[in-house]
């Protein structure tokens, strides 16, 4: 390898944000941080507690001090350093329900010192889309709110809080994921409307992140014909240059989306859609969901390589963007410096836990047979709804649980849509009866089992997990999302213990 060839090497790992399996550091990931790996992603799979995660950055920082250390901490649903608990804070959609951005910049900030205390530098967080759909399958409870002045208030205090807390924000998902029905891990969403459309709501909460300072904004891979009519967001020159640079003033860090999802991968290749995204105005590519080896990190690297020397990727373009992230990389590593450590709570965040208690919202009818506190214990049943790759399957939910510990002799049991029996209440007997499910309006099947439950128990208690589109049941209790400190709430709430 030539001496030019090497420093197109060092430069194109420099924008490459890779995971990695395991909870320490593999070696192929210490190397690569001294040939010029700028970033490193962490997932739920590399955390087992607080000190494991302080001991896997400080092993990553001893090989380069400023390197950037990402983590997908929206806390709410999606949660990386609580996943197997489940997350002591609310989710974006719960702060949005209470509407006190104090609150959501005190939520932000205690996260932030909570990951800048692990050594984590980046976090790819918050959510800024507007879940103007009620059916969108992977945003939902992640968005603050369908309302856009509102999503924009709460989004910039998030931003504050967190970057307060020690911890660059990364405001997604550009130019707005939030009026969609596909999932972008699995298809390229269309989002529809007209540019003026788009300004009164999809843009208006990043530009509440960018006048609040935020230091990275990653990409949607969204097809947004209003604003490009042939490239999807992530690949495209007109929104990631011409509108986020030039229009909107954002002068930070481009990190997209996985470039593994399928709405880009599928059509343009994994290696082709990193490199796209390079010329469009990305200037880190995030990798490692699926493809989390050094060997993806290779073929990204000399793919990047080759497009520089075939003229497809102008050097000065992957120049410009490796020393965005150096810059970032500084920064965050001032940052760091004096900063005092604070171990995370054993407990969870008891300001979490009081900013889920602010949002519980509860509906009663009005004949009557929706009465509070429950008395004695209870049966729950857990309807199992599909989970988005963002969520992961290893993220604990539930209000079994909970409930169990503040009423002896609860029993609780789950069941996807293949499993769940004809008859929901046998098991009840003549103890309270108490059905919780995730977005109920958005699953037919588990519509129809709540319904036929409450035909046999009109007096059977409702949580819902999700977005309350659907309110049934003759108590409904709404969490606005699936956090152990969502349904403690609830647990509390239900039984006036707490």
């Amino acid at each position: 390898m030539t001496t030019s060839e090497a420093n197109l090497a060092s430069l194109a790992a420099t924008v490459l944000q890779p995971g990695f399996v395991g909870t320490t550091a593999p070696s192929w990931v210490r190397r690569w941080l001294g040939d010029g790996l700028g970033a490193v992603v962490l997932f739920a799979r590399n955390v087992v507690d607080s000190e494991q995660v302080a001991a896997l950055t400080a092993t990553l920082r001893a090989e380069r001090s400023d390197v950037i250390v990402a983590i997908d901490e929206e806390a709410g649903d999606v949660t990386r350093i609580e996943s197997g608990l489940g997350s002591s804070r609310p989710g974006n959609l719960a702060l949005g329900v209470v509407d006190d951005p104090l609150l959501t910049e005190e939520v932000a900030h205690d996260l932030g010192t909570e990951l800048a205390a692990l050594g984590i530098t980046l976090n790819y967080a918050p959510d800024a889309d507007v879940n103007s759909n009620p059916d969108n399958p992977v945003i939902g409870v992640r968005s603050f709110g369908a309302d856009p002045n509102l999503t924009a208030r709460h989004t910039a205090a998030w931003v504050r809080g967190l970057q307060a807390g020690g911890v660059a924000a990364c405001a997604k998902h550009f130019p707005g994921h939030g009026d969609t029905q596909v999932d972008s891990h699995h298809g390229l969403p269309r989002i529809a409307g007209d540019r003026s459309r788009l300004d009164a709501v999809e843009l208006t909460p990043f530009r509440a992140a960018i006048s609040a300072g935020v230091q990275a904004i990653m990409t949607g891979h969204l097809f947004v014909p209003a604003l490009d009519p042939d490239l999807p967001a992530t690949l495209s020159r007109r929104i990631l240059t011409g509108l986020l640079r030039d229009e909107l003033g954002f002068a930070g860090v481009v990190v997209t989306d996985a470039v593994e999802m399928r709405a880009v991968a599928d059509r343009y290749g994994f290696t082709g859609a990193a490199v796209r995204a390079l010329a469009a105005g990305a200037d880190a590519i995030c990798v490692g969901g699926e493809h989390a080896d050094e060997d993806a990190a290779r073929r990204l690297r000399d793919a990047i390589v080759a497009a520089v020397a075939a003229g497809t990727l102008p050097e000065e373009r992957l120049v410009e963007a490796a020393k965005r992230v150096d810059q970032l990389a500084a920064a965050t590593a001032a940052r760091r410096g004096g900063r005092p450590v604070r171990p995370a709570a054993r407990d969870g965040s008891a300001v979490g836990f009081a900013a889920a208690r602010r949002a519980i919202r509860v509906t009663t009818d009005r004949a009557g047979l929706g009465t509070l506190p429950l008395i004695g214990p209870a049966h729950v049943v857990e309807f199992e709804s599909p989970r988005n790759l963002a969520i992961g399957t290893e993220t604990a939910w539930g209000v079994a649980a909970p409930l169990a510990e503040l009423l002896p002799g609860t029993t609780g049991v789950r069941y996807a849509e293949a499993e769940v029996p004809p008859d929901l209440t046998a098991d009840a007997g003549g103890r309270h009866l108490v059905l919780v499910v995730r977005d109920l309006h958005r699953h037919p099947w588990m519509r129809a089992a709540v319904t036929r439950a409450l035909a046999g128990r009109p007096d059977a208690v409702v949580v819902e997990l999700g977005v309350p589109e659907l309110v049934t049941g003759a108590v409904h209790v709404a969490t606005y999302g699936a956090t152990r400190a969502g349904s403690r709430a609830a647990a509390e709430l239900l039984t006036g213990i707490g």
